[in-house]
């Protein structure tokens, strides 16, 4: 168990496939000091369609481990631009989190599967790296997700918010974390997040994002689109509970094709379900919060972002409004959890995963460099 302060870079690859995002920490395994420094690395298209093949695969296939190596050629390029921008070293950083990409998530059969190459990373960065973080937890009955959750707690602690309060992750699945009085918190993935809307985009317009949410905007969502995904049995499961970023794809997809809508009615029906889906969650919380603070590439969508608090009724901010980076928060989670290894901390708990107990995860990639 290591002692102190330590400087960490944390890693994310979400789901939405657009890039890898970098960020620098100080913790100590329970506070944490932001500063405030990050960089993102977009995928090259190419990376994001070999990368977009890999979904789905139960284990890995002999063009998956190329594609490992190229998506942590990424990781390190965006390690080296995050050094370069502060002025540190490698010598400087104690510990790299390495999330990696997610292609199949399926806890229910014990498997969750997160591509990349740690000790790539570790020997190209000279820094140690911590990675499979969701190993352990699904291991042991968890649902392997979401695992932000400790990290959203340990912000919002120093906040001065009032509970409850809900941090809400809309990347490309959404999901919530709840925070109530003391250290009481539950967690869990509320539905598809930008995963649908941005691939409809990709398909319809080539882009493969709808900017601001104006399309979603200037269209009118299909009600009964939104009432048959809300049928789906995932809704009523009670939490924790994760998805995989395609589950739902083809009933969703199915559901849209059958409605025959054009392409701005089509973004606003499957901005309209990512809403639904946060909003049915609320069945599930405790107590229903007071006010939602919203992270990830998803606080970007006006469209969203309105809706959502219209249909919630209360508040709905963006998490940059506490001076957090929104589009970093992700990426800092696993600086904190790397730290959280290394001190023999819990990465996941009962009520965020369903794991038994608390449970730790990870595991260490040590450098030659750094010995």
């Amino acid at each position: 168990m290591t002692q102190g302060w330590i400087t960490a870079i944390g890693m994310m690859s979400g789901t939405s496939l657009d890039g890898v995002d970098a960020a620098l920490i100080e913790t100590d395994g329970v506070e944490v000091r932001r500063l405030d420094q990050s960089v993102f690395v977009p995928y090259a298209p190419e990376l994001r369609e070999r990368m977009r093949a890999c979904f789905g695969n139960r284990s890995a296939t002999n063009s998956e481990h190329v594609v490992a190596d190229d998506l942590t050629q990424v990781h390190v390029d965006a390690v080296n631009m995050l050094l370069e921008k502060t002025g540190m070293s490698a010598g400087d950083i104690g510990v790299i989190g390495f999330h990696g990409q997610t292609v199949f998530h399926e806890p229910a059969s014990g498997l969750t599967r997160q591509i990349g190459t740690p000790d790539m990373l570790a020997e190209k960065t000279g820094i140690p790296v911590v990675a499979d973080f969701r190993l352990a937890d699904v291991a042991a009955g968890g649902e392997g997700a979401p695992l932000a959750p400790v990290y959203h707690a340990a912000l919002m602690k120093s906040a001065g918010v009032s509970v409850p309060v809900a941090v809400l992750n809309i990347g490309g699945v959404s999901n919530v974390t709840w925070i109530g009085e003391g250290d009481d918190i539950l967690a869990f993935d509320c539905g598809p997040g930008n995963a649908r809307l941005d691939d409809w985009m990709l398909r319809h317009t080539g882009n493969p994002v709808d900017l601001n949410g104006a399309t979603a905007a200037s269209g009118t969502g299909n009600p009964m689109v939104e009432i048959k995904f809300l049928e789906d049995p995932y809704f009523d499961r009670v939490p924790p509970k994760s998805l995989d970023r395609e589950d739902m794809a083809a009933r969703i997809d199915g559901l849209v094709a059958e409605a025959k809508l054009n392409v701005s009615d089509g973004a606003a029906t499957l901005a309209n379900c990512t809403v639904a889906a946060i909003v049915a969650g609320v069945n599930h919380l405790p107590v229903a919060p007071t006010s939602w603070f919203v992270c990830g590439g998803g606080r970007h969508n006006q469209y969203v972002m309105e809706t959502l608090a219209s249909r919630l009724g209360v508040p709905v901010r963006s998490v940059d409004e506490l001076d957090w980076d929104g589009d970093a928060v992700e990426a800092e989670c696993f600086g904190y959890l790397a730290v959280r290894h290394l001190q023999g901390l819990p990465l996941s708990f009962p009520g965020t995963t369903g794991v038994p107990a608390p449970c730790c995860g990870g595991k260490l990639y040590t450098t030659k460099k750094a010995a």
